[in-house]
């Protein structure tokens, strides 16, 4: 989730503070994406999936929720974890991972707290702090790219983590907010929509949305049980967690509790 109600005012107040870009609104709608699915892999039901990062032939996943946030990385093809780290404050509320320079970057979600890891062992090595609550991370060739749930998105310095530029995501009807979970892919960056089942496809450069990826019904396809009252924007049991695989050019997208995780290629 993040819950919900705290999710009006934060958008309220970050909006307050964002001044227009070079937003056209006589442009045309964002172009419409499919998607097949590939495959479908088995999803832990009890992660409460934050961030997800594929990187050399393994799932990285951060999950949140107090008492409960931790950071994994696992085989999908047998879906077994081969490390784990579980944060021991229990007052903390894990956010999105991404992996930069063979270190880990994990946010929180209203703690001002990012963690960073060592890749190889994940044993902490520092932890900065950031103003906003932390959602969605990924990055580009040099810098890390954060979302706190408004329409802003913040380039940051990995080294001090002070942040280098913000960008204000729009389509031709003015701002889009509710940025969550992040992944950057060849000069573009994809944002899911929290509370929709809708991935943005964003310019890095203008903050643009270029398309839209809708994802309504998915879970329904994966051939698991599912009921949908448990899947749903009341429950916060959404999808959240995109992850790129650059040598297949494949996604792979799962939600908070999904049973399934599924491997897309984008047409």
């Amino acid at each position: 989730m993040k819950y919900i109600f705290p999710l009006i005012f934060l958008m309220s107040c970050e909006n307050l503070n964002e001044q227009p870009n070079n937003s056209d609104k006589n442009s045309k709608d964002p172009q419409n994406i499919s998607y097949n699915i590939l495959k479908i892999y088995a999803h832990d039901t009890s992660s409460f999936t934050e961030g997800l990062v594929w990187h050399d032939g393994y799932i990285y996943e951060s999950t949140g929720l107090e008492n409960r946030t931790k950071i994994f990385k696992k085989k999908l093809d047998t879906n077994l974890i081969t490390q784990q780290y579980k944060i021991p404050d229990p007052t903390i509320f894990g956010e999105g991972i991404t992996i930069y320079n063979n270190k880990i970057y994990q946010l929180t979600w209203k703690s001002h707290k990012v963690f960073v890891y060592n890749l190889k062992d994940f044993k902490k090595v520092a932890d900065f702090v950031w103003p906003f609550e932390g959602w969605g991370i990924t990055h580009n060739e040099k810098s890390l790219i954060l979302s706190t749930g408004g329409s802003n998105l913040y380039f940051v310095n990995p080294e001090n983590f002070k942040i280098e530029k913000t960008i204000n995501v729009f389509d031709n009807y003015g701002y889009v907010g509710n940025l969550n979970e992040l992944e950057y892919v060849d000069g573009f960056i994809y944002s899911n929509k929290f509370l929709s089942d809708d991935v943005l496809k964003i310019n890095e450069i203008n903050g643009k949305v270029e398309a839209i990826i809708n994802m309504s019904g998915l879970l329904n396809k994966s051939g698991f049980e599912v009921n949908s009252n448990n899947y749903s924007a009341n429950t916060g049991n959404i999808l959240n967690g995109i992850a790129y695989d650059s040598i297949t050019n494949h996604f792979f997208i799962t939600g908070k509790l999904w049973p399934a995780l599924f491997e897309i290629e984008i047409k």
